[in-house]
């Protein structure tokens, strides 16, 4: 079996849940230099995240459930990636539902996701001697401290493995340590990014992620709903910072250990309504509802090792950001079904 060792012209480069979100803009930015293998199965993602990187010759996308073994020699479509000859060199695993509003729906998918498809993750890292990274989130550190500090990576957090969201809290943090036992068993070279909240064009729409729907509701000029009240604060980062950090998470020397990628910007939600509101010329009016399960306050990061370790930082500013958003929800209204 080949290993990572070995030259090629470019990168097999796997990436699970390719189609959602952050996998989309991931999958666009390693095409500049590696041939990229997408699987997703579209819970909570679209085709139409991917629909421009069909055509490139060094993109295929496979739609699968990696909640199942997925032996990437088995397809056909997959020929010119040479995979039996080359293997594949890096897995970046995001596989996991991430909808606000159908968190119960996806219960037992998120906890499979974040346990099996883990599993099965590593267990092809193993076969292709690959580096894999594990797209973790925030959630491991539990909720924010009382004093609003921001967690480091050396931090323990704290989480109710019996709460009604543990699928995902929990799932996140045994996630993590079957990267790190697999780490220790079978000497791979296992990256952890524990991703903050993360914004910009391709999030899903009318699912409780809030900027979007602040977006879509201020050009419809209805009300902007945060699901909580007006203490409500989060960080918030631009998708592409946050796909420049993974990539240069993957790069980084094998034993730098898990990292915080997002904003160290504490936000109040108002302010981020008032200013989508101020931005698109909105008569819409701000108000509050009920806090959804899987929307809620999370903790802030301290980046210093991001900083230090890989020479990274968030450079949108919100302002650049949000308007990104905009103009791509105004360019794609009719696709993605509402009308102005």
């Amino acid at each position: 079996m080949p290993n990572g060792s070995e030259q090629y012209d470019k990168k097999n480069v796997l990436v699970t849940g390719g189609a959602g979100f952050i996998g989309s803009y991931l999958c666009e930015h390693l095409l500049k230099d590696s041939r990229v293998i997408c699987v997703d199965n579209f819970v909570t993602s679209q085709e139409s995240n991917i629909d421009h990187l069909l055509k490139n010759q060094d993109f295929e996308f496979i739609r699968h459930d990696f909640n199942t073994p997925f032996d990437p020699e088995i397809f056909p479509e997959l020929a010119r990636f040479k995979i039996k000859f080359q293997g594949i060199q890096e897995i970046y695993h995001l596989a996991c539902p991430t909808s606000p509003k159908k968190f119960d729906q996806f219960k037992i998918q998120t906890l499979l996701a974040n346990s099996q498809a883990v599993k099965n993750a590593l267990d092809l890292a193993v076969r292709y001697h690959a580096k894999i990274q594990l797209a973790s989130a925030s959630v491991v550190y539990g909720p924010r401290k009382p004093d609003n500090s921001p967690y480091k990576e050396d931090d323990y957090g704290m989480v109710n493995a019996l709460s009604p969201r543990a699928c995902y809290d929990e799932g996140k943090r045994y996630a993590e340590t079957m990267f790190e036992t697999y780490r220790q068993v079978y000497k791979l070279e296992t990256k952890i990014a524990r991703i903050f909240r993360t914004y910009g064009p391709r999030m899903p729409l009318y699912d409780g992620q809030m900027v979007p729907d602040f977006i879509t509701d201020a050009l419809d000029n209805k009300d902007l709903i945060i699901y909580g009240d007006e203490t409500f604060k989060t960080s918030l980062t631009y998708v592409s910072d946050i796909v420049d950090a993974m990539v240069k998470l993957m790069a980084a020397p094998a034993d730098i250990g898990p990292v915080n990628l997002g904003s160290d910007l504490d936000m109040p939600l108002v302010d981020v309504a008032q200013r989508v509101i101020e931005m698109t010329g909105s008569t819409s009016r701000i108000t509050f509802e009920p806090p959804l399960l899987f929307m809620s306050q999370l903790g802030l990061p301290d980046i210093t090792k991001a900083k230090e370790k890989l020479g990274w930082l968030p450079l949108v500013r919100l302002d650049e950001g949000l308007k990104r958003a905009i103009d791509y929800t105004v360019a794609h209204k009719s696709l993605l079904g509402f009308k102005m």
